[in-house]
């Protein structure tokens, strides 16, 4: 009867969901695997108990199988029983109360130190007001871990309350004070002197909303450098440095930024504040740099270690 059962249940998922073929033929896949592992137990798809499945879905584990693939077995199997219940052919879900196993949060991506430098070095060898905006972009981005939306937007108001940091106003709105190094300290000002070269000439209405921007544009409609624009930029920087652009973006210099202060003995708080992330749970990818560190210490600082 199972056959029949997954059949029905596919026929619904096309006719009342929109399911596409390749989506269901993903079902049927899952769920023929679930009913020949359950041919051990001696109890088909339609009959098994929760302990049943249970058992099916431990065996996945000791099969090998990534968390992925049983998640989306478990997806299967819970919408199957789901729509027998609903069907009246079943009086029960013997999937109701399960839950899957964690997937595993991948790591972010970032730069090594030594690969920052050389970003550095290739804007340092840019010359004229696009070598200074391009410098001081990049100071701000890696000296304050600031979200690229965040950096093209900052208004010319944000070094306003302490020359020695800026404002910024983050999601949900959220405003936090980022201190500055003195060498982003220096580019922005460097740059400031500059920065008019790139406002809108003849356009008075672009001029003055464009002048409210730290760095504005001559072009775009919002009055500052788009995210696109930083981006190319940023892509044209890395070749320059003879780092591969594909590897490179504003998101991956703001996990630098908080992965190297990490490894130089900054606290996970810290780290939170200074992102803008309104929970730790979210800083918490980066605690395998944390971890690493802790080894380090462990094994170059304990008494036992060092003998």
């Amino acid at each position: 009867m199972s056959a029949r059962s997954i059949a029905l249940f596919l026929d619904m998922m096309a006719a009342e969901r929109g399911a596409a073929y390749n989506t269901l033929e993903a079902y049927r896949r899952d769920l023929d695997d679930i009913e020949t592992r359950l041919g051990a137990t001696g109890r088909s798809l339609d009959e098994a108990r929760t302990e049943d499945l249970e058992s099916v879905f431990s065996g996945l584990a000791r099969d090998g199988l990534s968390a992925s693939t049983s998640a989306r077995r478990l997806s299967a199997a819970k919408r199957f029983y789901r729509f027998l219940l609903k069907e009246g052919v079943r009086p029960d879900d013997p999937a109701a109360g399960m839950t899957g196993p964690k997937k595993a949060r991948p790591l972010p991506k970032t730069l090594s130190e030594a690969d920052v430098e050389r970003l550095f070095e290739a804007a340092e060898r840019m010359e004229g007001p696009a070598g200074l905006r391009t410098l001081a972009l990049l100071e701000l981005l890696y000296a304050g871990g600031l979200r690229v939306s965040e950096l093209v937007s900052l208004p010319l108001s944000a070094f306003a309350r302490a020359e020695r940091c800026i404002l910024v106003t983050g999601k949900g709105g959220r405003d936090r004070l980022v201190p500055l190094t003195d060498s982003a300290i220096q580019a922005v000002s460097d740059y400031k002197k500059v920065r008019e070269a790139h406002l809108p000439r003849r356009d008075h209405t672009a001029f003055r909303r464009a002048s409210a921007f730290l760095f504005p544009s001559s072009t775009a409609k919002a009055g500052h450098l788009t995210r696109e624009r930083f981006a190319q930029i940023l892509a044209d920087l890395s070749v320059s440095a003879g780092l591969d652009p594909k590897k490179i973006s504003p998101h991956v210099l703001r996990h630098a930024f908080a992965t190297h202060l990490l490894s130089n003995g900054a606290d996970l708080r810290t780290v939170q504040t200074l992102l803008g992330h309104a929970d730790v749970s979210t800083t918490e990818i980066y605690t395998h740099v944390l971890e690493e560190r802790l080894k380090s210490l462990v094994n170059d600082v304990h008494p036992l270690a060092r003998k």
